[in-house]
């Protein structure tokens, strides 16, 4: 049956299974790592600091990584994308005795190289796999991949907490690290080995674009995801277990509810955003959809902030913070996947994976200035703090959005 499916379809097929199957994985290692080092007595800005390196290399992989994928093939980088998180997960199932800062931050900077590999080789492969004048369908791809990618993550997140209560964390990485050791052999056996290939080979300078719409929408790539990591990564999981006493099945339960709403929110964002009456979305959605975001996170701080002053019950205070987060993930949800349509729309199809490369850079410099942030912050002024710092980000990916290319 498999085989009697179209060769595009087939390489999109597994493009999607090889990132569904690493994006388990990299939830349930974030997860684990937050909720294992939180356990062991770290502070929050130790724990963003052990991600650090994750970020960081991320910034440089996106890079780097387009430029590689332009010359050695897009199956190429997303199979040194899983054997490297292999390695990673290996070097986190060491002693105890080496699990010191360094040691940690170094295997989630092979971690953070792995995931951006991947994310970057999967996203530039739509672009080559969908006609140029079937954009409605590729936009749908696109939505489909980082819905289905996000909801899996989601899972990932659950999966960690649960691993981590049933069999510790040294077992559980060296688990995932088996199950992903058998992807990478079938990746290796089946993705095409020219997909993805420029006709030339670019030069390094080439990994800086020269796109003015890929320029803009990269740098409100970085707001937005600044403005999400600067309370998601450390302030809400270890505010939960701290101040609101959450152990870790119900940490990360939340959390991964809450990614997988997401996700299922972003293969759904064609419809939301106009597919359905053949509105193709342009600079002007963009800006109409951003809007909304950032009131939310100042509502949030607000509510806090009251709670502090006026005679409200913790439980009040909870459902409302939780009701904030949910609403945040579906207007990010929607502005997420609108960006992710444009990156790959605005790309130039010999050598997309330079330009969505170079715009997933931005993506990372956003996730590491928000990760830094998320414990910094947190430790020093508190969640509510976090929340207005979100604010102020997403009004800042609002503005710039203004000079995306509008079609009407």
């Amino acid at each position: 049956m498999f085989a009697s499916i179209s060769s595009g379809i087939r390489q999109y097929l597994l493009i999607t299974a090889n990132y569904w199957a690493f994006t388990l994985t990299d939830g349930a290692l974030r997860m684990l790592v937050v909720l294992h080092f939180h356990a062991l007595g770290y502070s929050p800005l130790d724990i963003a600091f052990l991600f650090l390196f994750y970020e960081v290399f991320g910034v440089v992989t996106n890079l780097v990584g387009g430029w590689l994928g332009a010359r050695l093939g897009l199956n190429k980088t997303m199979n040194i994308g899983l054997i490297l998180q292999v390695g990673a997960l290996i070097m986190l199932a060491a002693p105890a005795a080496w699990l010191t800062v360094p040691w940690v931050m170094a295997a989630q900077a092979l971690s953070g190289i792995a995931k951006d590999l991947n994310k970057m080789s999967a996203k530039s492969a739509i672009k080559l796999l969908v006609p140029e004048d079937a954009q409605g369908k590729l936009y749908q791809w696109v939505a489909l991949l980082t819905g289905s990618k996000n909801t899996l993550k989601g899972v990932g997140f659950f999966l960690g907490g649960v691993l981590l209560t049933l069999f510790g964390f040294t077992s559980s990485v060296l688990m995932m690290a088996a199950g992903l050791f058998i992807v990478w052999i079938m990746s290796i056996l089946n993705l095409k080995e020219s997909l993805g290939k420029t006709k030339t080979k670019p030069k390094f300078k080439d990994v800086f674009s020269k796109s003015q719409a890929v320029n803009v929408l990269s740098a409100a790539r970085l707001f937005l995801f600044a403005a999400r990591d600067v309370w998601f990564v450390v302030a809400i999981p270890v505010f939960f277990a701290d101040t609101l006493g959450w152990d870790h099945w119900t940490v990360g339960g939340f959390m991964a509810c809450w990614v997988i709403g997401y996700g299922v929110i972003q293969s759904l964002a064609p419809y939301v955003t106009g597919k359905r009456s053949g509105v193709l979305p342009d600079g002007r959605v963009a800006v109409f959809w951003l809007f909304p975001l950032l009131m939310i996170p100042a509502g949030m701080a607000a509510v806090l902030n009251a709670g502090m002053d006026m005679p409200f019950s913790s439980d009040w205070l909870e459902v409302c913070l939780i009701g904030g987060l949910m609403m945040f993930g579906a207007f990010f949800a929607v502005n997420s996947s609108l960006h992710s349509y444009l990156i790959v729309s605005y790309a130039k199809e010999d050598g997309v994976s330079l330009d969505v490369g170079f715009y997933y850079m931005a993506n990372a410099m956003g996730r590491l200035v928000g990760t830094i942030l998320s414990g910094g912050v947190y430790q020093l002024y508190g969640l509510e703090a976090c929340l207005w710092i979100s604010s102020l980000f997403l009004f800042l990916a609002w503005l710039i959005s203004f000079k995306l290319p509008q079609t009407t």
